[in-house]
């Protein structure tokens, strides 16, 4: 998203809502500008927007000067130190093929997803497919189905010897049970099907976007479709096929739960696994773990970094001019009911197959394979053992105190600092949105790792509380809040707060009765996101927290681990209901919100 540059209107000059904070004083300054300076420094508004600096700087960049700092300090904390790389990297630490796994995993989960995301919105935007309506329900799988519950789902599936697809489809069919989850392969799957309905919603927005005139020029000149495709309409998509498949990369790089899931039942590590593991091992070797985390976050930087390389030659494949324009679908003809039976089967595989299997386990005793035994034993009981958990009910509790908090901090910081940035001409007010976006490139495991340097390093007792959960969760969601609300404050014109300055009410006053209910939809789409996102938190969160102090993703962990797949799954299904419910009356609230704000006006 390109945030709108800033206004060119002085607004420090003269009534007007932005403060022209300007540079620097000369040595010449006069004593009354100083003065008024000061003033200015000083009042609520430079407060609130000092304050503003001084969080986003501290939430962004204390961590990783933390963890920097601790893992190339030496053993007797007297110089610097390569100790820690040699550890994890040397030696038989077998770094060569957590690298290897580690890329493998990402490129191909990424590629996985690219291409089922670009396909659907294709068919979905260009053609005249039928059940349309199924791609957008597939596309909330990812906002809806946690990573671990999915990568859950597919064990249930594709297990080597109690797996769904194996033992009632292919060793029937075959002889054989070709499929093993536990393996790079299934964790590229796992992680490629979780990710495409996130490419299918980019690649949608850049279809719609394009003109398609300059397909239909090419098939009047006689090209056919194949080579439409190949030699105008993929060229014309290459900056947001490159921006998304590189988006995919990173999320594919950081992930934890499914590397953790699959990859830790076959030994095979990633960079995220390979921390996780040394920080369970003992004696715990924080250097050895740092190391990783900044081998993991100079990858995920790097990518970032091509991306926006990459993104600074998107000009040259603009196609949206003043000129308007309606596409024109694609007649599949004969080639309808096939496509959409392909797509019945996209949503049967994504979404129907994954939930429904949940749903069977948790009405076992013990998972097994679908059988009139098995089904004549189906039960309840795995749903009273969780309501009768005392801890479930703490973990809900911690996860709804935490997701609530971490959306309504994020989202009233970052709409102070989005009005800095776009509203003010003060000095670094560039950096501020630069470090406002920083945590974006800092894999969840790797913050949960910095967090840790800093609060057993600093003499505050809130390391293991809910206090650094809350930390971890505004860090890391800060410029998913940063993007909403700068979307709303942008498409605001300044003229508003001009005028509510002119008729003399205060910043503060201005602020809170013109600026926050003109952003409310942006505002409430952000803190619904980062509700939502924060429930399914696991990889920050599995280093921070402390018995007692569980949250619903890590009482799945711990499930897990333990080999309560029943429990887990009937624990499962009921944190899916609990988001449905939660996004359901968060946007039903949103629309009657909205409704009053037109009929206000």
């Amino acid at each position: 998203m390109t945030l709108v540059p800033t206004p060119t209107r002085p607004q420090g000059d003269g009534p007007g809502p932005g403060p022209d904070f300007g540079p620097a004083p000369a040595a010449n300054a006069t004593p009354g500008r100083l003065i008024r300076m000061v003033q200015g420094l000083l009042s609520f508004q430079g407060l609130l927007v000092g304050g503003a600096v001084v969080i986003v700087g501290y939430l962004a960049i204390v961590p990783l000067g933390y963890l920097i700092h601790d893992t190339f300090l030496s053993s007797d904390g007297t110089g610097v130190s390569f100790g820690a790389f040699s550890r994890a990297y040397g030696g038989n630490a077998q770094a060569g093929d957590m690298l290897l796994n580690s890329m493998w995993f990402a490129l191909g989960s990424a590629a996985l997803a690219l291409v089922l995301g670009t396909t659907l919105a294709y068919v979905q935007v260009r053609t005249d497919t039928p059940f349309k309506g199924l791609f957008f329900a597939a596309s909330l799988v990812p906002l809806i189905v946690p990573g671990i519950l999915y990568a859950t789902s597919w064990i249930f599936l594709g297990d080597p010897s109690t797996g769904i697809l194996n033992s009632l489809v292919f060793k029937p069919l075959f002889g054989s049970t070709p499929i093993n989850i536990y393996s790079v392969w299934g964790m590229i799957w796992v992680q490629g099907l979780h990710l495409a309905p996130v490419a299918f919603l980019l690649m949608v927005a850049a279809f719609r976007a394009m003109d398609p005139s300059l397909e239909e020029s090419a098939a009047m000149s006689g090209a056919s479709r194949l080579t439409v495709l190949r030699r105008v309409t993929v060229p014309l998509l290459r900056p947001a096929m490159i921006s998304a498949a590189l988006l995919m990369f990173v999320q594919s790089l950081e992930s934890f739960e499914v590397p953790g899931l699959l990859g830790l039942q076959n030994g095979i590590y990633v960079f995220t696994s390979r921390i996780y593991f040394v920080l369970r091992a003992y004696p715990v070797d924080y250097g050895a773990a740092g190391a990783y985390a900044i081998g993991l976050l100079l990858i995920a930087a790097a990518g970032v970094l091509l991306s926006s390389w990459l993104q600074r030659s998107s000009r040259n494949f603009q196609t949206v001019t003043g000129k308007a324009f309606r596409p024109r679908p694609v007649e599949l003809g004969r080639a309808r009911p096939f496509v959409g039976i392909a797509v019945i089967l996209y949503f049967l595989v994504t979404v129907i197959l994954p939930v429904a299997v949940l749903v069977y386990a948790s009405m076992l005793k013990y998972y097994a394979a679908p059988s009139r035994k098995a089904l004549s034993s189906m039960t309840l009981d795995n749903y009273r053992a969780v309501l009768d958990m005392p801890l479930a009910f703490t973990a809900l509790k911690n996860s709804l105190l935490l997701g609530v908090g971490a959306a309504t901090a994020v989202m009233v910081l970052t709409a102070v600092v989005s009005w800095v940035v776009l509203r003010t001409k003060a000095p670094g007010r560039r950096l501020l949105d630069l470090l406002a976006f920083t945590p974006i490139v800092i894999p969840g495991l790797v913050l949960g790792l910095a967090l840790s340097f800093v609060y057993l390093r600093m003499p505050l007792p809130i390391y293991g509380t809910l206090l650094i959960l809350l930390i971890s969760y505004c860090t890391r969601y800060l410029p998913y809040g940063m993007r909403y609300s700068s979307a709303a404050m942008a498409q605001m014109s300044p003229e508003l707060e001009e005028s509510a300055h002119v008729s003399g009410a205060s910043w503060f006053q201005t602020f809170r009765r013109v600026l926050l209910p003109l952003m409310s939809s942006g505002i409430l789409a952000g803190w619904v996101y980062i509700l939502v996102v924060s429930f399914r938190e696991l990889s920050s969160t599995i280093l921070l927290y402390s018995p007692g102090k569980e949250v619903l993703s890590v009482l799945i962990w711990e499930q897990f681990e333990n080999g309560q797949f029943t429990t887990l799954a009937a624990l499962g299904v009921l944190m899916v209901l609990l988001l449905v419910l939660l996004v359901s009356i968060a946007y039903r609230l949103g629309a009657r919100f909205g409704l009053q704000g037109d009929s206000a006006n």
